[in-house]
């Protein structure tokens, strides 16, 4: 199988990764925050590890305002349905996941509005339109760092510099950019920061975490064992064990750790330099077939790892499943959780084929690819 699935999750995963899972769970797995004896306390400093390791990748000074959560999808709900209040407004893009799209919609009926700025064809969001947006009672702009649909590359810096000037939180979804796109929360002006474990920080599935920024106290999503206040019945605040009631996934998050690791030793702009000449190549050549047509920026360097395409006269599941079945490649067709995204590109009676590249993958397979989406427009 040549997989070219990455934006939707990283595979193959570092061999390190599954290791250090491995030894946990063999050897130590104990329950981080319950108990006092050394297995517990052993996985609870490994978990910590991996706090240190995020706070590291972004910027980010206080490792303990790092919330772990099961996907980017939780970080996402927890930092907009804790945080937005009656009366609030919101500003996103036309290019947001379901993730943002529906909670905000949810939030219709507690009397919370938000505003949909426009984007262009290739994706992009004007920053004049994020200002414009602007209302007096706006308190929250959350944005896509980088559209999952094809890859567009928002101006999260001058976004996060408006934000800040109008005393307004920045939220950036961060599922296709950490790991694969230097992420700076400080000079990126964002508040809160959601991202996924097992994409392009390649660690396992079921792992994600937010940032939130000192000063900012969301109303946790869920209420139950701390491991703190256990005489409390109300549900404690404290960052962050008030926000990863339950326990949490151990072993996944100290395997995400490992994978952060490897990601330090190759460098994140290395990643993101390898990934472009994989992209570039197989762009170059889906650009000079005729019955093939693009989506999003033609310039690599303006997106992430991802390439959105049809063919003419048929499905984009038709080709999906032909390339599955007859040549082994891995791609996602459909509507990619983000249906005012494909409107915005044109493609929301017919949904796209994504193809997205990672750090595994090989010049080769990219070689085989472009020969199989050949074979299939023909």
């Amino acid at each position: 199988m040549i997989y070219l699935d990455n934006g939707a999750t990283s595979f193959p995963k570092p061999l390190g990764m599954i290791a250090a899972m491995e030894r946990c769970m063999a050897n130590y797995c104990g329950n981080p925050g319950r108990s006092g004896h050394d297995m517990s306390m052993r996985t609870g400093e490994e978990v910590y590890k991996t706090r240190w390791a995020l706070a590291a990748l972004f910027n980010i000074k206080e490792p303990e305002r790092i919330i772990f959560t099961s996907n980017t999808t939780e970080a996402l709900n927890i930092g907009i349905k804790g945080v937005l209040k009656q009366g609030d407004h919101v500003i996103t893009t036309a290019m947001e996941h379901n993730s943002v799209l529906r909670p905000l919609k949810t939030l219709e009926s507690k009397g919370i509005t938000h505003s949909i700025v426009k984007c262009r064809r290739d994706g992009l969001v004007s920053v004049d339109g994020i200002r414009e947006a602007i209302q007096a009672n706006t308190r929250m702009i959350v944005c896509t760092h980088a559209s999952n649909v094809v890859g567009t590359i928002m101006p999260i810096a001058e976004i996060g510099k408006i934000a800040r000037e109008k005393n307004i939180i920045f939220m950036v979804d961060g599922a296709q950019s950490a790991g694969s796109i230097p992420i700076n929360v400080d000079k990126m002006s964002i508040d809160m920061l959601a991202v996924p474990g097992h994409k392009g920080l390649l660690g396992p599935l079921g792992t994600g975490a937010l940032f939130v920024r000192e000063g900012l106290k969301p109303i946790p999503l869920k209420e139950g064992g701390t491991g703190t206040e256990s005489k409390n019945r109300r549900q404690p605040y404290d960052f962050p064990e008030g926000y990863e009631a339950g326990t949490i996934n151990a072993p996944g998050v100290i395997g995400l750790g490992a994978s952060i690791k490897y990601i330090q030793r190759i460098g994140v702009e290395n990643i993101r330099v390898y990934e472009e000449g994989l992209l570039s190549s197989i762009q170059e050549a889906l650009l000079n077939m005729s019955r093939v047509t693009l989506y999003g920026p033609l310039d690599v360097t303006k997106k992430t790892s991802i390439l959105t395409f049809n063919i003419k006269d048929k499905g984009c599941e038709e080709v999906a499943q032909e390339l599955n079945d007859k040549y082994g490649i891995a791609v996602r067709a459909g509507f990619h959780c983000a249906g005012l995204a494909h409107m915005t590109i044109g493609t929301w009676e017919t949904g796209a084929v994504r193809l997205s590249v990672g750090p595994f993958n090989t010049s080769k397979e990219i070689k085989m690819a472009t020969d199989a989406i050949y074979r299939v427009s023909l």
